[in-house]
């Protein structure tokens, strides 16, 4: 890396793609954390629930991203290209995509909601109410499903305008989405200004009301700019989809949605196996992976200036110069979060003070951040790597890079450690962190080989 020049022209092009994304994702994050707050306000058994109800909405959410995601690796190449009836086609994918995930989403949280919730809660020596909490979790989660349609239809819009150079209005409409979402719920949540005291139900009416707002700034832009995005002209007209080009996109997409989808079932079915030692373990890790995530938020965002900036050199032909860029930009992303990890560690004793719990509960929430905090180098790498793979169209590769070696490697490593062993939480979570460890050496070797350097609508 000592050998990577960063010319100004090059910092001010990740710049213009990262800032958006990254104070977009940052809010957003933010936001969450006081929301989390909020609702850590109330009581234990409903800081739970919420924690539960989110974990089950996690897959359905990298579900949608995955969705988009497999189309989007084209949109980047043709804007690189300059073919906007290619953008226009793998919009019109997109949409197809996140209505049928919808419809099934909502059918299974809707027939399996008590089956999925009572997975992760286990008797806990903090003498936490177990009927309590499964009621509070159905309660916010009858409100959530409402929000899935409008969460689907904003992912569609805003990742097409982020790939087509616009990555201004993705944010606004996301910061002012939560600045709706953390006003609503000082209001629902606690009763202020005459509204009614609905806890838990007022966080997720909230939430609801707050991604309405979001697709609606986001859809009143982008058709009322057709200068600057001409790809909605006629997006709706006859809806034609080149037959060629959707079994491309099927292709090199499926492996990634299938990625996405087993990726974040892996990961709940991960947060199950931590759940069996007791409900108060899934109040602490709601309370850390609160703040991890602000702290992630930088390798995060890198990813997605990873997938824009080298899918667009890939598409406009620029082979020679594409392997320098990709270096300087995970160069970027590790280093970021070597210095966040540090600060994360330093600052982890003082967020679970904010949180009406038990000082137990905040103790543990304080270790796994620790925790979690010295692995984020190692996470931002695998995700910078991750990006790489994925912009050249190596998308098989990408699944048994990622949520394959989840499901063969980690999960089944937690499921014996938590069924078949009485060793603490802490351990069983350094453990199958380190697990990564190995997936940092495939990653390299896969990038070395430059195997990803592919030109997909030559």
């Amino acid at each position: 890396m000592k050998h990577l020049k960063f010319e100004k022209a090059f910092l001010r092009r990740v710049a213009f793609v990262a800032l958006p994304i990254l104070i977009q994702n940052f809010i957003t994050n933010f936001v969450s954390l006081l929301d989390n707050i909020m609702v850590g306000q109330i009581a234990t058994e409903q800081m739970s629930g919420v924690a539960i109800v989110n974990t089950l909405l996690f897959v359905f959410n990298l579900a949608i991203f995955g969705a988009v995601s497999g189309p989007g690796i084209f949109t980047a190449q043709f804007v690189g290209k300059g073919d906007l009836d290619g953008v226009r086609q793998t919009f019109r994918i997109k949409l197809i995509f996140v209505v049928v995930l919808v419809i099934v989403g909502i059918a299974v949280l809707t027939l399996f909601q008590d089956r999925l919730i009572l997975l992760y809660l286990h008797k806990s020596s903090e003498n936490i109410d177990i009927a309590a909490t499964l009621s509070y979790a159905k309660t916010y989660l009858e409100i959530m499903l409402v929000g899935m349609v409008p969460f689907a239809l904003a992912n569609a819009y805003s990742g097409t305008l982020r790939e087509s150079g616009e990555t201004i209005v993705p944010m606004a409409a996301g910061i002012t989405a939560v600045v709706i979402n953390l006003a609503l719920n000082y209001i629902l949540i606690f009763g202020h200004f005459g509204a009614p005291k609905m806890g838990v139900a007022g966080a997720a009416l909230a939430t609801v009301i707050s991604r309405f707002a979001e697709l609606a700034i986001i859809v009143f832009y982008t058709h009322t700019h057709t200068k600057k995005l001409p790809f909605i002209k006629g997006a709706f007209k006859g809806f034609h989809i080149s037959g060629s080009l959707f079994k491309q996109v099927l292709i090199k997409g499926t492996p990634l949605f299938a990625n996405e989808f087993l990726w974040s079932l892996g990961m709940s079915a991960v947060t199950q196996c931590y759940s069996t030692r007791g409900v108060e373990v899934v109040a602490a890790f709601n309370i850390s992976n609160t703040i991890v995530n602000l702290f992630n938020v930088a390798f995060i965002s890198m990813g997605s200036v990873v997938a824009i900036i080298i899918g667009q050199e890939l598409g406009s032909g620029h082979l020679d110069t594409v392997v320098d860029t990709d270096r300087k930009l995970i160069f970027i992303s590790v280093v970021m979060s070597m210095v966040l990890g540090a600060v994360l560690f330093a600052m982890a004793p003082l967020f679970p003070k904010l949180y009406n719990t038990s000082p137990e509960i905040r103790l543990l929430a304080t270790r796994l951040m620790m925790i979690a905090a010295c692995f984020m180098p190692v996470s931002s790498y695998l995700n910078a790597a991750y990006f790489t793979l994925r912009s050249g169209g190596k998308t098989l590769i990408t699944f048994f890079f990622d949520s394959f070696f989840l499901i063969v490697c980690s999960w089944p490593v937690a499921f014996m450690l938590s069924r078949f062993t009485d060793i603490p939480i802490l351990t069983m979570y350094t453990v199958i962190l380190a697990l990564d460890f190995i997936k940092v050496l495939i990653g390299h070797i896969l990038i070395k080989k430059k195997i990803w350097i592919v030109d997909m609508v030559k």
